[in-house]
């Protein structure tokens, strides 16, 4: 108990593998031979949609794809959030599809609404939801959610979250999310680093937005979330300045949950840490700690734990703030876009 055996004679703590991944362990050496396989596959998938052999999906409107190379949280679905708010304003009619990961409908795509059950939809879906009021469809298809969105609503434009890797759905612009501080960890595919193509791929892109730091031919972008909403009643905020010098539970369900943590830190709140796996579904006693202690966690859980909320829980809402190029970027690259395709 406390390891796991990665080889017979090689004895390794049992720790989350991002723990090795951006810390440069000298073991993930030993997982490097399914790195090249993973690489392979890969690679063999992107030729055969290259080639032909495989199809992607056109559609009749200009698709974004908002993505990364990396597994774990970037801070996609916020940039999605701003990324649908600013074309909208733009005078553009955007519909968002994504995978829906957690939900456990029967059938796909299901459309979502601010109300929707995230155990059906999905926690990130419903959270998207209830930031944009778009219309917004999931589905492991991202192509059928795009065509069921086309069909029933009047959007004119689609952004695809976390779809990078997804070649089924052609897409026209290209954007990828990176995390300043954590980067690429080793540099390696998985399941020796975190991955999911090689660094290469960045070449391809349109757009490479940076949540921090940004290097060279990167746009920057912060994430600002200076408040807290009550669960039971979100019309009640309170400055998070406020619970400065308190002791308060902090709880993240996310793929980055240290990110959470630290931004709780640095407004000079004393947190007891609770990291879940990221989408994880919470129970009551999950969030009950026995004691008087604020409950302070992300918006994504807290649309999982809503449904039993007391008043003591709060969550924190972020909002992303990217370089104001990246606006404008984004409106140079789709003005060559219609329907689709590049205009003559």
């Amino acid at each position: 108990p406390g390891f796991a055996t990665l080889n017979p004679g090689y004895i390794l703590p049992m720790k989350p593998l991002d723990h090795y991944w951006y810390g440069r362990h000298p073991l993930m050496a030993l997982l490097l031979p399914l790195t090249w396989l993973f690489r392979g596959v890969v690679w063999a998938r992107r030729r055969a949609y290259r080639s032909g052999l495989r199809k992607a999906q056109r559609l009749p409107v200009p698709v974004i794809v908002v993505g990364n190379i990396t597994v774990g949280g970037t801070g996609k679905t916020p940039l999605v959030a701003w990324l649908a708010g600013f074309l909208s304003q733009a005078g553009y009619a955007p519909g968002i599809v994504m995978r829906g990961y957690g939900g456990k409908a029967r059938s796909w795509p299901q459309q979502v609404r601010p109300d929707s059950d995230p155990v059906v939809v999905g926690d990130e879906a419903v959270l998207l939801a209830r930031h944009t009021n778009c219309p917004m469809a999931v589905g492991p298809d991202r192509a059928a959610a795009a065509r069921a969105l086309l069909e029933h609503t009047s959007c004119n434009l689609i952004i695809a979250d976390d779809g990078l890797q997804h070649y089924g759905l052609a897409r026209d612009i290209e954007i990828v999310v990176v995390d300043g501080v954590r980067r690429f960890g080793n540099g390696l595919c998985l399941p020796a680093g975190p991955l999911r193509e090689p660094l290469a791929r960045l070449k391809e892109v349109d757009m490479i937005v940076t949540n921090g730091l940004a290097g060279r031919l990167e746009y920057p972008m912060k994430m600002v979330g200076s408040k807290a909403c009550r669960l039971d009643d979100p019309s009640v905020e309170k400055a998070l300045s406020q619970f400065a010098g308190q002791t308060v539970h902090a709880v993240a369900g996310i793929a980055n949950p240290a990110r959470f943590f630290e931004s709780l830190r640095k407004l000079g709140l004393r947190i007891v840490e609770h990291a879940f796996p990221d989408h994880h579904a919470f129970r009551p006693e999950d969030v009950s700690f026995n004691d008087a202690a604020p409950v302070l966690m992300t918006e994504k859980d807290a649309v999982k734990c809503r449904r039993f909320a007391r008043d003591y829980d709060w969550y924190v809402p972020v909002d992303a703030q990217p370089d104001p190029r990246v606006g404008e970027k984004i409106l140079v690259l789709l003005k060559g876009k219609t329907h689709g395709q590049e205009t003559a």
